[in-house]
């Protein structure tokens, strides 16, 4: 185990038949762990007990899908929260500064911080999105970094109790692309969500990643779940009907999602206007360039 970075800071890995990859990095870790596994059936409970018996492992006997990160907030007894995958760990010093920045900033509620990915150390072309952000600064709240609308799960940090106060990720959105609808709740309630530059996630992606084509599926599956949770009707017509046009896999996401509907109408609560003039603000912002080689 390293030793701890941070006791305000407590790192909750959600993970699902990962066993080698969650061995590997969870000593990378400089926090106290709580692993919550989704129903494991390749022996991962065990394997990570005798690897790193500091961690607390919760195992939940299904897949919850990103509900699980939810289960360890509510475990964690630190009032921040930093998420990291099975492949990914916080770089030294980047717990520190992410929660530096909560704590300095109580109407802060999640930072995201850069992503580094495999071994070159290539920057996410995300990092680049959320770092041109256009969004404006709210009158009299000065931010450590650029307002956000969205974020990696990997490479946040939360302050507990806003995470809570928004429901954490639920069971409807599940995975992947469940950071949207946790993003608009938390600034639907108050929060400012910021991109915090200099502190550093390395993800080294796991070869068992789905492919992209199925991704694509799952993410537009999540993307009419969350515009029927939470954008007026209109607004989630369009979406859905731009998903429907733009591909196989889109148009096979948005036909999932019929099986979530009705949980997601019993849990729908549309955004203020606030947080929809945000939206569409970034819906209208130009394409950010991204680099072709290097960080």
């Amino acid at each position: 185990m390293q030793p701890t970075e941070d006791p305000r800071v407590t790192v909750v890995v959600a993970s699902r038949d990962r066993r080698e990859e969650l061995v590997r990095s969870l000593g990378r870790h400089r926090a106290p762990v709580i692993l919550v596994d989704n129903g494991s059936v390749d022996g991962t409970p065990d394997a990570v007990r005798r690897a790193h018996p500091h961690v607390d492992v919760v195992e939940l006997g299904r897949n919850l899908g990103a509900a699980a990160r939810t289960v360890g907030v509510r475990r964690a007894r630190t009032p921040f929260v930093a998420f990291a995958d099975d492949d990914s760990w916080w770089a030294p010093g980047a717990l520190r500064t992410a929660a530096d920045a909560l704590e300095e900033h109580p109407h802060v509620g999640l930072v995201a911080v850069e992503v580094l990915v495999g071994e070159e150390e290539r920057r996410d072309p995300f990092t680049h999105v959320l770092a041109a952000s256009p969004l404006p600064e709210r009158p009299g709240r000065a931010l450590p970094g650029p307002r956000v609308l969205g974020f990696m799960a990997c490479a946040a940090m939360v302050r507990s109790s806003a995470f809570l106060d928004a429901g954490g990720f639920d069971d409807v959105v599940r995975f992947p692309g469940e950071e949207e609808r946790l993003a608009w709740d938390l600034a639907a309630r108050g929060s400012d969500l910021v991109h915090l530059p200099g502190a550093v996630v390395h993800h080294h992606p796991s070869p068992r990643r789905h492919d992209r084509e199925t991704r694509r599926r799952a993410v537009a599956r999540s993307r009419t779940l969350t515009a029927v949770l939470r954008l007026p009707w209109r607004q989630a017509a369009r979406r859905v009907a731009g998903d429907l046009r733009t591909g196989r896999p889109e148009r096979r996401g948005a036909l999932d999602a019929v099986r979530g509907i009705v949980p997601a109408l019993r849990q729908r609560q549309a955004l203020p206007a606030h947080v929809l003039a945000d939206i569409t603000l970034l819906q209208e912002a130009p394409a950010v360039p991204q680099p072709s080689a290097g960080r």
